[in-house]
């Protein structure tokens, strides 16, 4: 059926605990291995029926966040999410103790109870409030954001709108945006700076109500990232500091020079060409056309995918009133449908965001096979290798969207993946350092992202408004306040995208049959793992 035609009904959450409870019973009382894989599979039935009613009902709210019904429904899951944990959660706790656990091994593989071990690590249901208080504080946040009414020359945008100004040839126009942006994020900066200190007061009391000693240390463990440790991160951004910060500033010093400027504003840090940004030639309907086009050619599973995205209308690409900022991909799992949601702004920014979020979304395709729903979900750092490797895959049928601009565009391209590698570690140090230290006061957590802006990016933060001098930039970080330490996981994952770039210069074929074996390995295995699989270095 089309995804317009999914029907939505809200679980029963009583009913769904009394039918989660009664299955875990008769898995603790089995007799033999079999039976309990029989109900492994059932379980798991129960568990993506529950959760493709709370996806379907986020991505309606996402369209338009001013439906009074779908935003019920978010407060509903808000509240019910965190019961949810704590059933998976039981639901872990028998499997780690099932008597036929090496026969379920050689079933289902080890990794399945690698993860569990984690998850029973990072959750509780003595955290149950804390969860909900989370939550609806993120909810809070973008709900403000997408509510954000931006005026640009006598007309309201909202942010996704008035970041196209980005991208202007009008130097003052870009800088007039700029401002008109932070202005709006200033007026509402004790919500934010409050917001965020509620978020991190709540975050460090479930670390320690669960053992950990910091917010840090529990994140690591909920992010699955067993092969690796903050040690390991803290050392990579090193690396980037000794390595690709000074690359960056070459980059940026070519900017300058190609625009003919004394001195490079943020606000021109978008604008690459003096002929111009390379933009679409053609509006969102051309652009699925033509994005049909390049991966019907690309590869047959592509060709069968795109069409299926098509047909049962799983993307929703347009910006509009009352929609979510951002973009995403997620899956449907009852239905074995992914979904792309994104919001277009007739900039070369809408061919990057449906490359990269079709990359998440083939590879949740390709992976519906796979009965263990973690199997088919990888952590954040393998996911984002999926959509950012598809950008590059993407970038010999350029042209397809932008004609003559098209080398304009893969430029940019290279480019902005290289200077956008330090801004990920700054987001990422910050975080680390916030959390060390949960009671900052939010002008000190301003200046240690002042600080942090000159040295990951130097030269890049002449911002010229007192809001974000004062060191509150990332404040439109969305990550931050709902996916805290999500952010290096970008950077990680273009080291391994740009490993697929490479080789695709040198031998297309095979570096293509190495991304879908990496897409095909899903969440199977821990990062390190799973990369090796793809012949990628970490």
């Amino acid at each position: 059926m089309n995804f317009s035609e999914i029907p939505y009904s809200r679980p029963d959450i009583v009913e769904y605990q009394n039918k989660f409870g009664n299955l875990l019973e008769a898995f603790k009382k089995s007799e033999t291995a079999e039976i309990q894989s029989h109900l492994f599979g059932k379980i798991y039935d129960l568990r993506n029926d529950f959760m493709t009613m709370f996806v379907l009902s986020n991505i309606r709210y996402s369209i338009n966040t001013n439906d009074e019904f779908y935003t019920d429904e978010h407060k509903f899951f808000n509240e019910s999410i965190p019961i949810f944990d704590s059933l998976v959660n039981k639901f872990y706790k028998c499997l780690q103790s099932s008597v036929f656990k090496n026969e379920l091994i050689s079933i289902f593989g080890k990794h399945i109870f690698n993860l569990a071990s984690y998850k029973l690590k990072s959750y509780s249901p003595d955290i149950i409030k804390e969860k909900r208080i989370e939550n609806n504080l993120v909810t809070d946040y973008l709900k403000r954001v997408t509510s954000l009414k931006i005026p640009i020359d006598g007309v309201e945008y909202n942010l996704a709108g008035a970041s196209k100004f980005g991208s202007s040839e009008i130097r003052a126009s870009r800088q007039k945006a700029a401002n008109a942006i932070a202005g709006k994020f200033a007026e509402n900066q004790e919500f934010f700076d409050n917001n965020y200190n509620d978020l991190v007061q709540v975050r460090h009391e479930t670390a320690r109500k669960l053992g950990f000693n910091n917010f840090i240390d529990l994140s690591y463990v909920s992010l699955r990232r067993i092969d690796y440790d903050a040690e390991n991160v803290a050392s990579f951004r090193k690396e980037v500091v000794e390595h690709l910060v000074p690359l960056s500033i070459k980059i940026r010093e070519k900017q300058k020079e190609r625009l003919g400027y004394d001195e490079l504003l943020s606000s021109d840090l978008r604008y690459y060409f003096p002929t111009g940004n390379p933009l679409p030639v053609g509006d969102t309907a051309f652009i699925i056309s033509q994005a049909k086009k390049m991966y019907e050619k690309m590869s047959p599973e592509t060709n069968k995918f795109i069409n299926f995205l098509i047909d049962k209308g799983l993307m929703d690409l347009e910006n509009k009133k009352g929609k979510h900022g951002g973009g995403y991909a997620t899956g449907l799992d009852k239905y074995k449908y992914p979904f792309i949601f994104s919001n277009f702004n007739g900039t070369a920014h809408d061919i990057k965001v449906l490359t990269h979020e079709i990359g998440h979304a083939f590879q949740k395709y390709l992976c519906y096979d796979k009965s263990i729903t973690e199997y088919r979900r990888p952590p954040s750092e393998t996911a984002e290798i999926h959509s950012m490797a598809m950008e590059f895959f993407s970038l010999p049928y350029i042209d397809y969207f932008f004609n003559d601009q098209s080398e304009k565009f893969y430029y940019a391209k290279i480019t902005n993946s290289i200077t956008g590698i330090p801004y990920m570690c700054t987001v990422d140090h910050f975080q680390h350092i916030v959390y060390e230290n949960p009671s900052m006061t939010s002008d000190k957590r301003a200046a240690t992202w002042k600080k942090l802006e000159e040295l990951y990016l130097p030269g890049a933060c002449n911002y010229n408004f007192d809001y974000l001098d004062s060191g509150r930039f990332w404040q439109k970080q969305m990550h931050i306040y709902k996916l805290p330490f999500y952010y290096i996981d970008y950077a990680l994952a273009q080291i391994c995208a740009f490993q697929f770039w490479i080789r695709s210069l040198e031998d297309q074929k095979t570096a293509w049959s190495d991304y879908l074996k990496l897409c095909k390995a899903g969440g199977s295995k821990p990062f390190q793992e799973v990369i090796k699989i793809a012949n990628l270095k970490s």
